[in-house]
């Protein structure tokens, strides 16, 4: 059975629902406080993952301290992880603090064009194949978000190369925070590094959908993404 660790800072609030998320698609789940983090907490574990919240109160940018700390207790333990074979997730949050420790294409995530926390429902759609994160998802379906800092930027002409390449991995359906290219989600080279601002852990189950008539699938969207990764680890 595949290992998770979540790890949490000061701030992290969805680590419990994400923890459950895990175990429900046939991960063993591990929620490790940063104070305990090592590189010696990367052996025995199959994927990594960065939870949504406002990791130390998102004090100086959303992630930025939880990068600089994340750095000093692993060094480039986590880059080995990945280049060993390891999957990281990065969820709201986690994809910011992912994005700044360059695990990610280059680009930043900053406060949506309006200003304004948008807690919502929004349609996404599928911009890769290969994607682990997305195999057992459909090329259209939603997910809610909840942030204040989702817009995705870069470079001049980076998040439509993202798009083009497949790095862009997911893409929200309609323009929702300013995000240019729409993009929602990124992944690695690899595959195995995703990031994404909408909460699949937020929607595991059919009952949590705002429809109480929803059967578009016999479980929440969420769930998917999780098992497409432990599927993706057993093979």
């Amino acid at each position: 059975m595949p290992h998770a660790l979540l790890i949490k800072f000061p701030g992290t609030n969805c680590d419990v629902e994400t923890s459950r998320a895990l175990e429900a698609a046939g991960f063993t789940a591990e929620v490790l406080p940063i104070s305990q983090l090592a590189p010696a907490s990367l052996e025995k574990v199959h994927l990594v993952v960065f939870s949504g919240g406002f990791s130390y109160g998102d004090y100086v940018m959303s992630g930025r301290i939880s990068q600089l700390i994340t750095k000093h207790k692993l060094g480039d333990r986590l880059k080995q992880f990945v280049a060993d074979g390891g999957y990281v997730l990065g969820i709201c949050n986690g994809f910011q603090i992912l994005t700044q420790l360059d695990l990610l294409p280059r680009g930043s995530l900053i406060h949506n064009t309006t200003g304004r926390f948008i807690c919502r429902w929004v349609p996404l759609k599928k911009n890769s194949t290969t994607s682990p994160y997305l195999k057992l998802l459909p090329d259209n379906f939603e997910l809610p978000v909840a942030h204040a800092e989702g817009r995705f930027v870069g470079e001049t002409g980076d998040a439509e190369k993202y798009v083009k390449d497949g790095h862009g991995a997911l893409l929200y359906g309609k323009d929702i925070n300013g995000s240019t290219a729409q993009i929602a989600g990124l992944q690695d080279d690899t595959g195995r590094v995703f990031g994404l601002m909408p909460h699949p852990e937020r929607f595991i189950v059919k009952d949590t959908h705002y429809d109480p008539d929803w059967s578009s699938a016999e479980r929440g969207w969420g769930y998917y993404l999780f098992k497409g990764v432990a599927e993706a680890l057993a093979a």
